[in-house]
């Protein structure tokens, strides 16, 4: 069975937390929502610091749900925010989205936010997914699209920094434009019962565009991204302090506007 080849582009630099504790079921995984039913068992495959991960245990309950990912520092993270809401149906383990240690048709839902995008084989990752999910169950799947955010004002230096993560992050192994190919995908693990779907996540006024610009400096300057950056000789350190300037400068526009779209499937098993 394949194993992980892709290196995980942003790392868990706070900048990257801040940003993954933000998301909820409703912000993230409304596609789903209604598909879950208390006594589920679900999967969540690389579920961060577990905020998702918390909701998808509310749903659920009294079903239990598995949080996987691939270290055991960030699953520490996730049973701390299942424990802050005091959710006893969480159990949390490391695994290769690859090749889950998992045996057949275990899991009602399968689900995976902004995973796909990372790893080195998603359609494998889908197979896997679709193995361990019960005949008549759900695959969910949503990830972002790099090449399709926008922005106004616009600015030649956030265009450089959407090229720029396009490099490192395919050159780490992992494909950024991931949201518009899930369909494909999706079909290509074997799946024929596919609803695709597309959503967004828009930060425009001055709270959330000032916390949306400011994470994204940091993570430019601070994070694994940027050690990625550097190292792989994509941009120089005063480049990348250039474009966390420009983030910052976008981020101050009283007129200051951003798009993030997202893919988004669901398929039964």
């Amino acid at each position: 069975m394949p194993k992980e080849t892709a290196v995980y582009t942003h790392g868990h630099h706070e900048s990257v937390l801040r940003s993954h504790r933000w998301r909820t079921a409703a912000n993230s995984a409304a596609y789903l929502v209604g598909e879950l039913r208390s006594g589920m068992s679900v999967l969540d495959v690389g579920c961060g610091p577990g905020t998702i991960t918390a909701d998808l245990a509310a749903l659920v309950a009294p079903g239990r749900v598995t949080a996987v990912d691939t270290t055991q520092e960030i699953l520490g993270q996730a049973a701390d925010a299942a424990s802050e809401r005091g959710l006893d149906n969480v159990e949390f383990a490391v695994a290769d989205v690859h090749a889950l240690d998992f045996p057949d048709d275990s899991f009602d839902v399968v689900h995976a936010h902004q995973v796909l995008q990372h790893v080195g084989d998603p359609v494998q990752a889908l197979r896997e997914m679709r193995r361990v999910c019960r005949p008549g169950g759900i695959v969910a799947a949503r990830d972002s699209d790099y090449a399709a955010m926008s922005w106004f004002p616009q600015s030649p230096v956030m265009d450089t920094w959407q090229q720029l993560y396009g490099r490192v992050a395919r050159a780490n192994g992992g494909e950024p434009d991931a949201g518009r190919r899930l369909l494909s995908w999706a079909r290509e693990a074997g799946f024929t019962d596919i609803t695709p779907t597309a959503a967004s996540w828009c930060f425009a006024t001055p709270e959330n565009r000032a916390w949306w610009s400011g994470l994204w400096a940091d993570r430019t300057v601070d994070s694994v991204y940027a050690e990625l950056a550097v190292e792989g000789g994509h941009a120089t350190p005063g480049e990348l302090t250039a474009i966390a300037e420009a983030w910052r400068t976008w981020g101050e526009q009283g007129d200051g506007w951003f798009m993030v779209p997202h893919g988004e499937v669901l398929c039964r098993a």
